[in-house]
């Protein structure tokens, strides 16, 4: 039985680089590099759980095509139990050209797809049941399933016994807290990047922000913020966290393995500072490889890496 189950969206990415200016409308520029890789915060944050040592379930829908057996081979072959995809032989799955400049910075155009048409029925709960962890991702990306849909299965998980955490993307639509609103009672952690909860909250410091999420309910609020680390909060205690120096070359899925190393460590028993640190880190060394997931490391890798800064802080881990 899966420790986590993911639910969200699931997408095949097609990246070039670099990309750091639009050829001539009807002339070809040449690229570096060009590729497919596994994208959609469910399998990001999965694939990164898988590989820090974390027995994972990835729930979502994908198409009855080639991008559709890409995404759950690629899922099969990182060890994630898949079993919870749903096939759609009426819609495309959900593919994403990234384009990422010679900084390592990314722009996105997304296809929404199959992730559009998720809906409660499709959900396996039994995936949910015996799972510690029940993670929604990719919310505003699921048309068909943000807001009281969501709402609902995460209540069902948490009387099923779950913790529920919650992870966001940019909201194109501009609705935010209108959208999101009915599933922050239901959700336990947290982890926006700080951009995306400036527009739920209305609000700019980390500070100001966490405490309007805390208020809302929610237990434990991480705030995403790239470079400059992460602000975590809960009823307790609340800090700032810095980031850690690495070379990036593709920064496409740092915040989804940052998710993925917060909730490794949650489920660690960890305090809400070293549980930070080791989230910066995942998301940190994400960054050096190419692709979503493809810098991430182990569960003693990323350690390896931390005992690099503070070696008696991580003695024993």
């Amino acid at each position: 039985m899966a420790e986590v189950a993911c639910l969200g969206i699931l997408v095949a990415d097609v990246y070039g680089l670099p990309i750091d200016e639009w050829p001539q409308r009807g002339r070809l520029s040449l690229v570096d590099e060009i590729g497919v890789g596994l994208g959609g915060c469910a399998a990001n944050t999965g694939l990164s759980l898988a590989r820090l040592g974390v027995e994972t379930a990835v729930i979502g829908k994908v198409g009855d095509d080639g991008f559709g057996r890409f995404v759950r081979d690629a899922l099969a072959e990182a060890g994630v139990d898949s079993s919870g995809v749903v096939v759609d032989p009426d819609n495309s799955t959900s593919a994403t050209m990234v384009m990422i400049d010679s900084e390592g910075e990314r722009t996105f155009l997304h296809y929404v797809g199959a992730n559009g048409q998720v809906k409660v029925e499709d959900v396996d709960m039994k995936l949910a049941r015996g799972a510690k962890v029940f993670h929604c991702a990719g919310a505003f990306l699921m048309p068909g399933f943000d807001g009281e849909p969501m709402a609902e299965v995460q209540k069902a998980a948490r009387a099923q016994g779950a913790i529920t955490s919650l992870d966001t993307a940019w909201d194109d639509t501009g609705s935010w807290l209108d959208t999101l609103g009915p599933c922050l009672p239901y959700t336990q952690i947290f982890l926006p990047s700080l951009a995306e909860a400036e527009h739920l909250t209305g609000l700019v410091q980390p500070s100001e922000v966490a405490r309007a999420l805390l208020d809302m309910g929610i237990e434990t609020v991480a705030l995403k913020m790239g470079p400059d680390g992460s602000y975590v909060a809960n009823a307790d205690e609340a800090f700032e966290v810095g980031a850690y120096e690495v070379e990036p070359i593709d920064g496409t899925g740092a915040g989804d393995a940052y998710v993925a190393g917060f909730l490794r460590a949650h489920l660690a028993g960890w305090d809400l500072e070293r549980t930070a640190k080791f989230a910066n880190a995942v998301g940190a060394l994400c960054t050096t490889g190419l692709g979503t997931t493809a810098g991430v490391r182990s569960y003693a890798g990323t350690i390896e890496f931390l005992k690099g800064y503070e070696p008696d802080y991580w003695a024993g881990y």
